[in-house]
């Protein structure tokens, strides 16, 4: 009875009203700048909105309209939107646990883990506290759908209007999610690794980027995680030695 879902359609409902808080909001101007982005890329509409709906994640869309420009073959862009949303498999691995019941059935959580994106994972582990077991599922869904759906809509409403938009607005626009990417990810830390993985992350980001434009990123990830790793390993060993008789 506590997982019915003319129960959980409250919390459904409370995880929609999300839609008017600041992380969505910051998400929904960061689309503005996509959709101008795919419209000067000469990206049609219905692919721009496609992507929208099917990609979802932010960065992979960009990767993908990237890969596109560039002439990639299909098994290449690909292999280039996977590897740029693997980063999403750990947060969908600490995610589930905290969101499924005994009854909540395997393919409910494979269809919904498609919207784990860092928007909506941050804005519902913030919550989650608040939010009973029972309820958790639904208060992800709600929030979730309609993140997505409103993205949909308003790429497919700007779309031919975007192009009147001053380029730097739609540019500050455009750079609006990594901003509170960072921000968010650094207040909801809750471990030293985290810390260490941003700041490391934000120096050797530059670096690699300047000898490769293309895998600077995923060298950064690689190497940047396995230092922030190591650092926090060797200072969980220095603060036990140090508590140690």
């Amino acid at each position: 009875m506590e997982d019915s879902p003319f129960r959980q359609w409250p919390w459904f409902l409370k995880g929609m009203r999300g839609i008017f808080s600041a992380p969505a909001l910051v998400l929904m101007g960061a689309f503005v700048g996509f959709c101008g982005f795919a419209y000067e890329s000469g990206i049609p509409l219905s692919q721009t909105v496609f992507m929208t709906a099917v990609v979802w994640a932010l960065p992979a869309q960009l990767v993908l309209v990237g890969a596109m420009l560039a002439g990639a073959s299909l098994p290449a862009a690909a292999i280039a939107v996977t590897l740029s949303s693997m980063r999403l498999m750990p947060m969908v691995a600490a995610f589930v646990p905290e969101i499924r019941t005994k009854s909540t059935p395997t393919w409910l959580l494979l269809v919904l883990s498609h919207f784990v994106a860092v928007t909506a994972w941050v804005f519902t582990m913030e919550r989650l506290h608040l939010v009973p077991r029972e309820g958790r599922l639904a208060f992800f869904a709600g929030f979730a759908l309609t993140l997505t759906s409103a993205n949909i809509v308003l790429v497919a409403t700007l779309y031919s209007v975007v192009s009147y938009l001053p380029a730097l607005l739609v540019g500050a626009l455009f750079f609006l999610t990594p901003i509170y990417f960072l921000t968010s990810i650094w207040s909801s830390a809750r471990s030293l690794e985290v810390y260490l993985a941003l700041i490391v992350g934000l120096v050797l980001g530059p670096v690699f980027h300047s000898v490769s434009v293309d895998l600077g990123l995923l060298y950064a990830g690689l190497v940047g995680g396995t230092i922030a790793f190591g650092l926090e390993r060797l200072i969980n060993k220095w603060r036990k030695d140090k508590v140690a008789p």
